[in-house]
């Protein structure tokens, strides 16, 4: 147990604040003035997390902070009076036994998604299959390539999506044309970490965690959530110029490379912050094994 003296958990708090609030900034101000972004705004809606929450600070499991036993933070769920008298702990024991599946499908996710190797031939393609011989778009914003030209694109490659929650937004028509037919039971079995949006969910898995992880690295997990997010929508079939997006052409040799060079470097930087959540939360002493319920000893 690491024992934060009050000057010091309070200096963190400050400085993760303020890292929060820049980072969410022109979200705030464009939300004030009712305006909607196609690319920045799912960092909000998909993972349903506001600004506020994510200025709030955590020390995350094995932190002891002193004197904060009259903060506010002492009602927050998953905190606990330390050994010290006034201090608060993050009871990550209390989480195992509250949440015990969420908790065994974290690890699980974090785990397993950093052990297998990554897949890098997908091309961002999962955003053109959503699209794909329809009239009727998710997003507003006209295709590049128009219709025709975006259903040539998928006509011409192979899909090879691994991840659910992108595969469940295909079009009828381009389902059968996925190499894999994907459901939410195989999800574990299926995530890798070349996937985009299986980097983007470890912001999700950080933020299920809630304070069991420190605040900052929950920020580094958005910071990667935010930069994946942008060649996602890069290499989508939209026209986004009115947004200041350049496209990554994946339909051409040279977008390709351009992708999964990229798409690589993410995945490098997912399975790093991978390996810092479980660290943090389980602890070097796991072994990377999981107990036969699924939860590590």
């Amino acid at each position: 147990m690491i024992r934060l003296p009050r000057d010091e958990w309070r200096e963190r708090e400050a400085a993760h604040a303020a890292r929060a609030n820049a980072l969410t900034a022109e979200h705030r101000a464009r939300r004030q003035r009712g305006e909607k972004h196609p690319v920045w705004d799912f960092l909000f809606t998909y993972y349903s997390v506001k600004p506020a929450q994510m200025a709030r600070w955590h020390p995350g499991t094995g932190v002891a902070l002193a004197d904060a036993g009259n903060e506010a933070r002492a009602g927050y769920r998953w905190y606990a009076p330390g050994e010290e008298p006034g201090s608060l702990i993050v009871d990550d024991a209390a989480f195992d036994r509250e949440m015990p599946a969420l908790s065994r499908l974290i690890e699980i996710m974090l785990r397993r998604t950093a052990e297998r190797a990554g897949q890098f031939d997908c091309f961002g393609l999962h955003e053109w299959a959503m699209v794909y011989r329809q009239d009727e778009h998710r997003h507003p914003q006209p295709l590049r390539l128009g219709q025709s030209g975006t259903d040539a694109v998928v006509d011409a490659h192979d899909l090879r999506c691994t991840h659910f929650d992108a595969y469940r937004f295909y079009t009828p028509q381009a389902l059968p044309l996925n190499r894999t037919r994907l459901t939410r039971e195989e999800q574990p079995d299926r995530e890798q970490p070349g996937c985009l949006h299986a980097g983007m969910d470890v912001y999700k898995w950080a933020i299920k965690l809630g304070p069991l992880v420190p605040g900052e690295l929950m920020l580094d997990a958005f910071e990667l959530a935010r930069d994946i997010r942008l060649l996602d929508m890069e290499a989508a079939p939209y026209d986004l110029a009115a947004f200041g997006v350049e496209p990554v052409r994946i339909e051409t040799t040279e977008g390709k490379a351009e992708y999964v060079a990229r798409q690589r470097a993410f995945a490098e930087r997912g399975n790093a912050l991978r390996h810092r959540i479980l660290d943090a939360w389980r602890g070097t002493d796991t072994g990377g094994g999981l107990s036969e319920t699924g939860i590590a000893g």
